[in-house]
């Protein structure tokens, strides 16, 4: 007896959906072209062109991340368009890092079934933050995987690739006394969020109760986007003085300033120097967490740390703060290996 012919949409994947998704999302992606760009979205790969973006001798730089367990907080209030803005932004400021303008930037969006509006959104977040950091989205994947994904929850996943001149690459020149300069954050960023649900479940709270910490819903306040540190602190690059800078995420102060330390040095951080943020005051009392704990798992109100030659430190604070940046003077490298941390976060 013949078999009834089976498809690919009755196995749980529509091919349709995911060509209406890039149709959908061509304009987004359009608003992000750049010097460079030579293709569209729909092809087996993309294009970018090094000299048409003003490089002589270039180095690429690649970075990839994804946006960790924020993304069920967005899953479960269903308010996704900033996770985009995450995505890109974790990736770009990393690359920032190391001296390298972001060029651009692909992404994976997988999900369990394929809602064409749903990931519109989240994509056109994405290229909301590429816009927002210069780079052009010129790529990605969108899988509907039926059985790998329940109900209404996805994944992403981004790579950004940039570049610099050869010999322009960070850190360089890092030395006891040079200055400590940190960059507010927007908040939590994408880092902890394991650690700030737990504590939304232990408060017995629902995303949609006020946020004991600001005047919005608890799930919109706790989503509020990676900032993109990328276009300040290029032009702080560019302006010269900069011997170094730490994207502060998953490890906080503690873990990742020290990684752009030379051997045999280390920094000594006033905390005195700025306030913590409503968000993480909240997250120290009701969590009872120490300060110890705060440091290594948040960026406690600063996601970035510039360091700065001492006779560069007050032009590139005052750079940072016309390109509308808020600076700490946070304290600087020192001869002892390790991170010393003086006063108390208040």
């Amino acid at each position: 007896m013949k078999k009834n012919g089976l498809t690919y949409a009755e196995a749980g994947v529509d091919i349709d959906a995911g060509n209406a998704l890039v149709e959908r999302i061509k304009p987004a992606a359009r608003q992000t072209r750049r010097a460079g760009t030579m293709s569209g979205l729909g092809g087996f790969g993309a294009l970018f062109d090094l000299k048409a973006a003003g490089y002589n001798d270039p180095i690429l730089v690649a970075a990839t991340d994804g946006v960790g367990t924020k993304l069920k907080i967005a899953i479960e209030t269903g308010v996704v368009g900033s996770v985009g803005v995450d995505l890109v932004a974790m990736c770009v400021n990393d690359l920032v890092c190391q001296g390298a303008e972001p060029l651009f930037f692909l992404d994976y969006f997988a999900t369990g079934k394929l809602e064409v509006d749903h990931a519109a959104t989240v994509i056109e977040g994405i290229a909301q933050g590429c816009e927002g950091s210069g780079c052009a989205l010129i790529g990605g994947e969108t899988a509907e995987m039926p059985g790998m994904y329940a109900g209404g929850d996805f994944d992403l996943a981004g790579f950004a690739v940039g570049a610099m001149e050869r010999g322009r690459d960070l850190p360089k020149g890092i030395e006891p006394g040079d200055v400590l300069l940190g960059l507010a954050s927007d908040g939590l960023h994408s880092n902890g969020f394991s650690l700030v649900r737990k504590v939304v479940e232990v408060e017995g709270l629902a995303w949609d109760a006020k946020a004991p910490f600001a005047d919005a819903p608890l799930g919109e306040a706790l989503l509020t986007p990676t900032r993109l540190y990328v276009r300040p602190l290029l032009t702080a690059i560019r302006a010269g003085g900069v011997a170094g800078l730490a994207h502060i995420t998953g490890g906080g102060l503690t873990e990742n300033l020290p990684r752009i330390l030379p051997e045999g040095t280390g920094a000594r951080i006033d905390l005195t120097a700025w306030r913590l943020p409503p968000v993480f005051r909240w997250l120290a009392d009701a969590g009872g967490l120490t300060q110890a704990e705060m440091l290594k798992t948040f960026n406690a109100g600063v996601g970035m740390v510039v360091v700065a030659k001492a006779r560069d430190a007050g032009h590139i604070a005052d750079l940072l703060s016309g390109e509308g940046e808020t600076v700490y003077r946070l304290g600087s490298v020192t001869e002892t290996p390790g991170m010393e941390y003086l006063g108390t976060l208040s």
